[in-house]
């Protein structure tokens, strides 16, 4: 029988949001298990595009939003980390884009005084042209406007791998969880048949939480799921692009980033609102066929005739809001030693990890230097889609 291990705070979900939390609290002196059933952020954390938002997308129908105001302050806490300052150290994470940016086709130019008088981009926008341009709008062809917001964009499987570096000795490959009880007390979990003990139990395993909570009894935080239908572009004429493409509506037409694939190729990942509702309805052969037909009016001058295309479901999972609304913040939950939350964006990691330990520190949850942990079993880390799909 496996032996029982006493911890501060046992995690359960290995994407950004759980790898975040475990590293701001090794850095403070807890002792941390994080336990993930599949591979370390291959969930939503592998499939995101990599932004750290600032808000200004929020702010494109002209009203400052609470999404805006909670996640104003991101690019700075993700910047200060990357650069080894910051709550962590994730200098030799891969920065991909030391900004994102706002393009404007030119008919749309005219429209956007409501969104550059918001508080949620004001004073961070600035206008590019010329070789200021992303070097995918570098053509004489080009006729909109492009704007450079201070966000930034970060290469994922980078930042995971950082954030496992950080997780030390505390990384446990699980699929079996249970939960562990004195009585009616939620003490721990069992994890594969192996009782881990802990002061506090957080669950951050973003859709998984479900059935987590399920194999808990409760049926509380309720959770949403809002899917997207993503695209995947690789081709050997794809230069880096990391903008939103401004459409008629509140929402970017399409957002695209840009990633590098083994071969050396870029890979355009392709999501915004050909990726929302419509999107999410059609089969995927009509998905990339309406995605071809937005890149061939917006860049006739970039040649796909030899691209690879794929597309990729994904689920967000948030707490559950009226309507499917998109949450403004962190979310988390309590139920005595349990903690439940959702990041709700990748971007909002360090908001999350911020209300887990404002808990701990509420309810006076100190370091308690329990004995060193055993030789665990570790996760895989999480592949990125464009090399299973587009290899």
């Amino acid at each position: 029988m496996p032996s029982v291990i006493s911890t501060d705070v046992l995690i359960v979900g290995a994407g950004v949001a759980g790898l975040w939390l475990n590293a701001r609290l090794r850095r403070q002196g807890f002792s941390t298990v994080l336990v993930e059933s599949a591979s370390l952020g291959g969930g939503q954390s592998i499939k995101s595009q990599g932004i750290i938002h600032g808000g200004a997308k929020y702010a494109l129908h002209g009203a400052l939003t609470g999404a805006s105001e909670a996640i104003a302050d991101m690019p700075r806490r993700w910047r200060e980390a990357l650069a080894g300052e910051g709550e962590l150290d994730l200098s030799g994470v891969r920065l991909l884009s030391e900004a994102h940016y706002l393009w404007s086709p030119g008919t749309l130019a005219g429209n956007l005084t409501s969104f550059f008088a918001s508080k949620a981009v004001r004073g961070r926008v600035d206008q590019v042209k010329g070789e200021q341009l992303p070097p995918a709008l570098q053509d004489k062809r080009f006729k909109g406007k492009v704007y450079r917001l201070a966000e930034l964009v970060v290469d994922v499987p980078s930042l995971l791998a950082r954030l496992a570096d950080l997780a030390g000795d505390g990384l446990l490959a699980g699929k079996d969880i249970e939960p562990l009880r004195d009585g009616d007390e939620l003490i721990g979990l069992k994890v594969d048949g192996r009782e881990i003990r802990a002061q506090r139990i957080v669950l951050s395993a973003g859709a998984g939480t479900a059935d987590l909570l399920k194999a808990l009894s409760l049926d509380q935080p309720a959770m949403q799921r809002r899917p997207l239908h993503m695209v995947l572009v690789k081709g050997p004429s794809l230069k880096p692009l990391y903008a939103h493409c401004l459409g008629g509506g509140p929402k970017p037409r399409i957002t695209v980033t840009t990633h590098p694939a083994a071969d050396g190729q870029w890979v355009w990942y392709l999501g915004g609102d050909i990726a929302e509702a419509d999107g999410v309805a059609r089969e995927p052969a009509a998905q990339i066929a309406t995605a071809q037909k937005e890149l061939g009016q917006l860049l006739p001058w970039v040649d796909l005739s030899t691209a690879q295309w794929a597309t990729l479901r994904v689920d967000r999972a948030e707490p559950l809001q009226s309507g499917l609304t998109r949450p403004d913040n962190a979310f988390l939950a309590e139920q005595d030693r349990l903690l439940v939350g959702w990041p709700t964006k990748l971007a909002l990691a360090p908001d999350f990890a911020d209300r887990v330990i404002a808990t701990l520190q509420r309810d006076g949850i100190a370091p308690s230097h329990p004995a060193p942990l055993p030789d665990l079993p570790k996760p895989p880390m999480g592949v990125p889609a464009w090399e299973q799909l587009l290899p």
